[in-house]
């Protein structure tokens, strides 16, 4: 999963980066735009579902640091 993060985060720097160095045409713009939107739904959906698991966690990981 790691990797993948790295892949979504990278493809999304290329987007961001062409569009700062003007190499989008307006034919490409909407592709980008939507490939953009798509890759930063799933990072935050990753993100949520990480703080999920690490508020699950929580608990567990106090309760065995204090020694229960």
């Amino acid at each position: 999963m790691k990797n993948d993060w790295n892949e979504a985060a990278e493809e999304l720097n290329a987007i961001v980066a062409s569009f700062d160095e003007g190499e989008v045409s307006v034919d490409d713009l909407f592709a980008k735009l939507e490939r953009a939107t798509q890759i930063i739904e799933s990072l935050e959906e990753r993100l949520s579902a990480t703080k999920a698991k690490v508020e699950e966690l929580a608990p567990r990981i106090a309760r065995v640091a204090s020694g229960e």
